[in-house]
C-alpha cells in the first residue's frame, strides 16, 4: 500500500485551501454523483439533480449565517470585484439622487468606490488614508478602521458600503453601524463580507446586502453569493444585465442563466463540512485561536511586526514585515522548502501574508510559527 503523502499548508489569500475532506468527497464524485452516471460538471443546470444541489446548497448557508426569510440567496458569477459594479446597479436607484457613500478601509473598498461611480452620484464617507495617531500611538495608513462615529452619511444616499474585511492590508471590522443613529436612516448598510464570511456570526439584519466571492473561504473562484433583502429587489437600473439582476436571479432561483454549477456544488459540500464542526461559532472559536497563535508571537518579538492597530486586526489575513526586507526572497524560499505555500505579502504593501481561513488547520499555523522561530533563530 502506497503512502499518502501529508499536503502542504497553503496560505493564499484566494483562490484558498479548502478542506481536505471536501477535496476527497469531490474527488470520489467526480465521475458518477451520487449514483446518477454523471459528473456535477455534466449536469444540466435544470435537471432535478442540480436543483437539488443548489437547493441544499442554499438551505444550509442560511442556516449556518441564520438567513431570515425575507432575505433571497443568490449564486452569482463575477466574483466580488463583479460586485463593485453590480452592487450600485442594483441598489444605487434605490432613491431619487443615485448616490451613494463609500467607506475607505483599504484597497478593496478604494476599487469598489472608483467602480460606482460610473453609476452615479458617490462620495466617500469617512477614510484610513491618512495616517493618525489613535490611543497615542500613530498609525499609518490603511492600518485602522474610521470610527463609524465620524462617517459622514449622507442622508439621501441610497446605500453605504463597507468593506469588512480588508484582504491585502488585514483589517476587519465587525461591529457594523446602525445607519439610523448617524442620521441617514432610509440608508442601506452594503457589506462586502468576501474574506470572512462564514468565519464568525455576523448579523445579517444589520445589512441589506452581504456579498462575497467564494474563493477564499466558501469554494473555488467562480461563484459569488448575495444576500439581500428581497424588499430591495426590482430597483435595478436599466442598464443592468438581466443577469445581474437580483430581483431576475431570486425570482429564478439562481438559475436565470447557467450558474457555476460546479462552484455551487463544493461550496454544498463545504457547507455541509462547516456544519459538522460544527457551525459558524466553532469555526470562530477556531479562528480565534489561530489568530491569537500568530499574532501573539509576531508581537513577542522585534523580528517581525504587524502594521495593523490592534482591535481590528483580521483573523483571516496576517499581513507581517520582517526587519529586514532583505531577508523576503530568503524567507519565502525556505518556507516553501518548509512546504508553507503562498506567504508573499501582495505587491502593494510588500512583506508576508498568511491567510489563515476557515479550511487551515491549527497545526498549519503552528508549523508556521515553528518556522518563523526557526527562521529568527538564524537570521536574527
Amino acid at each position: 500500500m502506497v503512502a499518502t503523502m501529508k499536503r502542504p499548508h497553503n496560505f493564499s489569500a484566494g483562490p484558498a485551501v479548502l478542506p481536505e475532506a471536501v477535496l476527497r468527497q469531490a474527488a470520489a464524485e467526480m465521475l458518477d454523483w451520487h449514483g446518477c452516471g454523471m459528473s456535477v460538471m455534466e449536469m444540466s443546470h435544470r435537471g432535478k439533480q442540480f436543483e437539488q444541489i443548489c437547493d441544499e446548497a442554499e438551505a444550509d448557508l442560511r442556516e449556518l449565517l441564520s438567513v431570515p426569510d425575507d432575505y433571497a440567496v443568490l449564486f452569482l458569477q463575477g466574483g466580488g470585484l463583479g460586485e463593485n459594479a453590480i452592487a450600485p446597479m442594483n441598489l444605487i436607484g434605490l432613491r431619487e439622487a443615485h448616490a451613494a457613500d463609500y467607506v475607505l478601509s483599504g484597497s478593496w473598498s478604494v476599487k469598489s468606490s472608483k467602480e460606482a461611480k460610473r453609476y452615479g452620484d458617490v462620495a466617500v464617507a469617512a477614510s484610513a488614508e491618512q495616517a493618525m495617531d489613535i490611543d497615542g500611538k500613530q498609525q499609518g495608513a490603511w492600518t485602522y478602521m474610521p470610527d463609524p462615529a465620524a462617517w459622514k452619511v449622507r442622508p439621501q444616499a441610497s446605500y453605504v458600503h463597507l468593506c469588512s474585511n480588508e484582504t491585502i492590508g488585514g483589517v476587519e471590522f465587525t461591529d457594523w453601524p446602525d445607519l439610523a443613529a448617524l442620521g441617514a436612516p432610509e440608508t442601506v448598510l452594503t457589506v462586502d463580507a468576501s474574506s470572512h464570511i462564514l468565519s464568525r456570526p455576523m448579523d445579517v439584519r444589520r445589512a441589506g446586502l452581504i456579498y462575497a466571492g467564494a474563493q477564499k473561504n466558501i469554494g473555488p473562484a467562480g461563484l459569488t453569493i448575495a444576500i439581500v433583502r428581497r424588499s430591495l429587489l426590482g430597483k435595478a437600473l436599466p442598464i443592468c444585465p438581466s443577469a445581474f439582476d437580483y430581483g431576475i436571479v431570486a425570482e429564478n432561483d439562481s438559475r436565470f442563466n447557467t450558474p457555476p454549477t460546479y462552484a455551487i456544488y463544493i461550496a454544498g459540500l463545504v457547507f455541509k463540512w462547516l456544519k459538522q464542526q460544527g457551525g459558524v461559532a466553532a469555526m470562530e472559536t477556531a479562528n480565534v485561536a489561530k489568530a491569537a497563535l500568530l499574532y501573539d508571537y509576531i508581537d513577542s518579538t522585534g523580528f517581525y511586526r504587524n502594521p495593523v492597530h490592534r482591535p481590528v486586526r483580521s483573523r483571516m489575513n496576517v499581513p507581517f514585515i520582517l526587519r529586514d526586507d532583505a531577508l523576503n526572497a530568503e524567507f519565502l524560499k525556505q518556507a516553501e522548502q518548509a512546504r508553507l505555500l503562498q506567504l508573499k505579502g501582495h505587491k502593494s504593501v510588500g512583506g508576508m501574508r498568511a491567510s489563515i481561513y476557515n479550511a487551515m488547520p491549527i497545526e498549519g499555523v503552528r508549523a508556521l510559527v515553528d518556522f518563523m522561530k526557526e527562521f529568527e533563530r538564524s537570521h536574527g
